[in-house]
């Protein structure tokens, strides 16, 4: 399903609405957070309802979407900090039902290894709040001639790695750390948010609804259960209203 809002505002409003809704049918959901800009408002309207409405959510658990390779596990950058002030802390997830990688693993590969067993064993995902890459990746999954099933270490392009969260950061990421596009799209429902002027032509060239590795989020047609929803800004003189 494909929904307008008028602004993020709205938008984040309608994602918080169904993340919610969707935990009061499964107090045990499993969430998989993108970090990000675009849904910094819908988790903090997550966090009133979690003031106002504390039981829904007692049993929840988060799983990380990504995360920045090689930061030190302080840095203001790393996915981690921004899902665990502003998700975790607020919706009293405890650390035992939190699930996410370490940026600074020693051995990259067997972290990203840990997940993908984790992930096996407490998954699939119920609810996985994505963003729209620049370049159309989904997570740390970017364009190239195959896509990873699961978890894995992944090589960055220039556009990712110029992403305004990494702004404040101490130091550069130089690789990622990811769920794999399997991983992904076994997710029960899976809710993409598009905001934004900047996010209009990869916008456009999801709405084509050509299937290819060369744009991840392509791949988001393949699911029975998906919905995006963009703002005006970004939906500007485009046919997305149906």
């Amino acid at each position: 399903m494909l929904q307008v809002c008028d602004d993020l505002e709205s938008l984040s409003r309608n994602a918080a609405k169904r993340v919610f809704s969707a935990l009061t049918q499964k107090p045990n959901l499993l969430l998989c957070p993108a970090s990000g800009f675009t849904p910094l408002r819908t988790y903090e309207l997550l966090a009133e309802y979690a003031a106002e409405h504390r039981d829904p959510f007692r049993s929840l658990c988060l799983v990380q979407l990504d995360e920045w390779g090689g930061l030190a596990p302080d840095d203001p950058g790393t996915c981690a900090a921004q899902i665990k002030t502003l998700v975790q802390a607020p919706l009293g997830v405890s650390a035992d039902r939190y699930f996410g990688f370490s940026g600074n693993a020693a051995d990259p590969t067997a972290e990203c290894d840990r997940m993908r067993r984790l992930l096996a064993s407490e998954g699939p995902i119920d609810l996985c709040v994505l963003g729209l890459g620049m370049n159309g990746h989904l997570a740390m999954n970017e364009p190239a001639p195959f896509l990873q099933a699961e978890a894995h270490v992944a090589s960055l392009t220039e556009s990712t790695l110029r992403h305004p969260m990494l702004a404040d950061s101490k130091s550069k990421p130089v690789f990622g750390l990811t769920l794999g596009m399997a991983e992904i799209l076994t997710s029960r429902e899976i809710l993409l948010l598009v905001s934004g002027a900047a996010k209009r032509e990869p916008l456009i060239r999801l709405l084509r609804r050509e299937i290819t590795t060369n744009f991840p989020a392509s791949f988001l047609w393949l699911h029975p259960n998906w919905t995006l929803l963009c703002d005006r800004d970004s939906a500007e003189g485009l046919d997305v209203e149906r």
